[in-house]
């Protein structure tokens, strides 16, 4: 059996978790950030990279939003759905344009290769080639 302290706590607790509802708002207002996706312009679609031998990938970097995210980068190999655990650039400014790469000695040759571009936002060149080393 109900008594009248029951409805009355119902209702109190009813009453005080929609108001904590909506009164809760962040303690800290956004922030604006612009994600800047710099798109890749080396290696292309006609490349051929050898295994072992030193690159350079290259992006268009004229045009960097007022903020960026993270303005450090890396770039990693990727072959069809897998992108390699270790990148092949690190710790270098996107703002750079560019940075140099060595083909690790481990990689597979094959034609479905990729470089993934990672900083502000991650981006992938088109498919190119990766040729073993001539003997």
């Amino acid at each position: 059996m109900f008594t009248l302290a029951h409805p009355l706590l119902f209702v109190l607790l009813t009453i005080f978790s929609v108001l904590s509802l909506v009164s809760a708002r962040p303690l800290v207002s956004p922030v604006m950030r612009d994600v800047w996706v710099p798109p890749i312009t080396s290696p292309t679609s006609n490349t051929v990279w050898t295994v072992g031998c030193a690159y350079t990938v290259s992006w268009n970097a004229t045009q960097p939003p007022s903020q960026v995210t993270n303005p450090q980068g890396q770039v990693y190999l990727r072959q069809g759905n897998a992108t390699q655990a270790n990148p092949i650039a690190q710790g270098f400014l996107l703002s750079a344009g560019q940075v140099n790469v060595i083909v690790p000695e481990d990689t597979q040759p094959g034609n479905d290769w990729m470089v993934v571009l990672f900083g502000d936002s991650g981006n992938w060149s088109p498919l190119f080639t990766i040729a073993a080393p001539s003997s």
